[in-house]
């Protein structure tokens, strides 16, 4: 019974929207790329620049927005080699997502060892504090999950309501889709397919930063290797079990984070049980999960191809 209860808690919740945060931020970075035509595989170590960058900008004395705008930029910076590598010269999506990855993680330990070479703990920073809404926190249950959480987190949700604006209210985001299905529509409408993709995957990579950037400074306020653990790769999945649509990629990440907050509690009360068990639950669960919704998803026409201007 208590593992029942234990979904009926506010606490509960609360933890999954926390957990949730940074996945929508790198799911949303994820689903602008491959709307656009682009599979970017170097999310996990955007991920993890951007986690180093805004936590170290903070804690050189910059403020904590500063610090997000700092991983943020970083992303871009990294997204422009990829987008590079990829849009114009047409290399291998997945060879340059991989070594965008490897570049950007060890990149990112490099400098981390050089700027702090005596350091055997993580240096702490004065991370994001919840911020409580008025009236709408005093709702029982929902109202501590979704309304007393930090800015990043509610940031984390306007930016899904403003990525779904712009793919589906503006011409702006026709184009972005557009350079996903049909790219040679688009060049016949007069507009670089490679201007547009280029675009995309710098956005979504600094979203993806960004993301990263929500673990060091509104989760576990320092910055440590292997601090991301995986949330890139579940963000890929979280895109295509979404069917590359924003609302249903944030009811993926609340899933997955739920699915991760429940196993932490169930070690718990369940006693006698490898917590190995535990850990791989919310994995399994939604390997399942994609393997149920992948089979009705449409994915965008031109993903992975490259195009070159003129061909048809």
């Amino acid at each position: 019974m208590e593992a029942l209860e234990i979904l009926f808690t506010a606490s509960f919740w609360v933890a999954a929207i926390r957990i949730a945060s940074p996945l929508i931020f790198a799911t949303m970075g994820e689903l602008i790329c491959e709307r656009a035509g682009v599979l970017n595989l170097g999310i996990e170590g955007i991920m993890t620049a951007g986690a180093f960058a805004g936590w170290f900008t903070v804690y050189s004395g910059g403020d904590l927005w500063t610090g997000v705008a700092v991983a943020a930029l970083a992303g871009a910076m990294f997204g422009a080699l990829h987008a590079t590598l990829t849009v114009p010269l047409g290399l291998s999506q997945h060879v340059v997502g991989i070594g965008i990855t490897l570049l950007a993680t060890s990149l990112t330990y490099f400098v981390y060892r050089l700027v702090l070479p005596e350091v055997t703990s993580p240096p702490r920073i004065e991370p994001f504090r919840p911020f409580a809404v008025p009236y709408l926190s005093d709702i029982p249950l929902i109202g501590p999950a979704l309304f007393n959480q930090t800015p990043l987190t509610y940031l984390a949700f306007i930016t899904v309501g403003l990525v779904a604006w712009v793919l589906y209210r503006t011409p702006l985001g026709l184009a972005v889709r557009a350079a996903g299905e049909n790219p040679a529509a688009v060049e016949a409408q007069g507009m670089s397919v490679t201007a547009i993709r280029m675009g995309a995957v710098m956005v979504g990579s600094a979203l993806m930063a960004v993301g990263g950037a929500f673990l060091t400074m509104s989760a576990f306020s320092s910055f440590f290797f292997e601090m991301v653990n995986g949330r890139g790769w579940v963000c890929i999945a979280l895109v295509v079990f979404g069917s590359w649509r924003p609302g249903k990629a944030l009811l993926g990440a609340i899933l997955f984070a739920a699915f991760d907050a429940y196993q932490i509690r169930l070690q718990q009360v369940a006693e006698g049980i490898p917590y190995q068990l535990f850990l791989m639950m919310p994995y399994v669960l939604s390997i399942l999960a994609l393997i149920v919704m992948s089979r009705r998803a449409s994915y965008p026409k031109a993903l992975m191809v490259p195009y070159q201007k003129g061909e048809r």
